[in-house]
């Protein structure tokens, strides 16, 4: 069964219940910020309906499968998905290079560029980097996104196993997993010579494919089903991962992400994840 999901600032659901004949009853996930509505009739054209409420452009509106809703696998990306920047993009600015190498990050997680060859494109111009650069941009660039901390803290309370999968670097996916709390985490490896980068990354690349396979792998370790799963992302690179696990989330994503993604996610923080999975305030941890 689906139920609509709508999440954000004053999200109320009396004017969603006018506009939807067949609504019942709201469910509310927070107050004044979150609810469920069941409905009868045309998913899509209560999903259209809904999002044609005055006010709905402000709002994440998401049609939620109710079975298995609370999942026991997160996968998730981790530049501008659960950390707020592209780690290589400021690299790239430590070595007064960021508008050059953003360029092709930018076409890169839109899908114009192939993700691998992007990767060692932008590797490459950052040959001689000093190695106390990743120290610093780590220090002073990187930083959880509002909603880490709970998402991650309240999902492993309730017994789900967490992994951090990036097309970034191993450098700072270490760092972030365990600032966040993920429970495992996978991404390339920056070659260097002991003082600096040799602009070549290790192979095999973890791109599109080495997302999906992550997921696949720990479906099957785990012993779960496909619709046990929530795969999060923000480009195209995660598109595999998405469309694979039981609820796939473009997370103020790409267009091509957002376009083929089950759910979106682009007013609020990552605490949406919760409300899309059915989480009620009281049941997010937020020490």
């Amino acid at each position: 069964m689906l139920v609509l999901n709508v999440i954000g600032k004053g999200a109320a659901p009396e004017a969603f219940i006018e506009a939807l004949p067949g609504a019942g009853t709201a469910e509310t996930l927070s107050i004044g910020h979150a609810f469920d509505l069941p409905f009868t009739g045309d998913a899509q054209a209560v999903l259209a309906a809904a999002k044609a409420v005055p006010g709905a452009d402000r709002l994440d509106i998401n049609l939620v499968e109710t079975e298995h809703r609370k999942k026991k696998l997160l996968i998730a990306d981790m530049d501008s998905t659960i950390i707020n920047v592209e780690c290589l993009d400021e690299l790239a600015d430590m070595a007064g290079l960021k508008p050059k190498i953003a360029a092709i990050t930018e076409r890169a997680m839109r899908g114009e560029l192939e993700f691998e060859a992007a990767l060692r494109e932008r590797v490459g111009m950052l040959k001689g980097l000093p190695l106390s650069a990743l120290e610093k941009t780590y220090a002073e660039r990187v930083r959880l996104n509002p909603g880490a901390k709970h998402l991650l803290a309240t999902m492993r309370a309730d017994g789900a196993h967490t992994m951090l999968v990036s097309g970034g670097f191993g450098f700072f996916t270490r760092r972030v997993a365990e600032a966040a709390g993920f429970h495992a985490e996978r991404g390339n490896t920056l070659l260097d010579d002991g003082a600096a980068l040799t602009g070549e990354v290790g192979t095999p690349i973890l791109g599109r494919e080495a997302k999906l396979a992550a997921l696949e792998e720990a479906v099957a370790k785990l012993k779960i089903e496909y619709a046990q799963t929530l795969a999060v992302g923000d480009g195209a690179n995660d598109l595999a991962m998405i469309q694979r696990a039981g609820m796939g989330v473009a997370y103020h994503a790409k267009p091509v992400v957002a376009a083929a993604a089950g759910a979106a996610i682009n007013h609020n923080d990552l605490t949406a994840l919760l409300y899309l999975q059915g989480y009620t305030d009281s049941q997010i941890i937020r020490g």
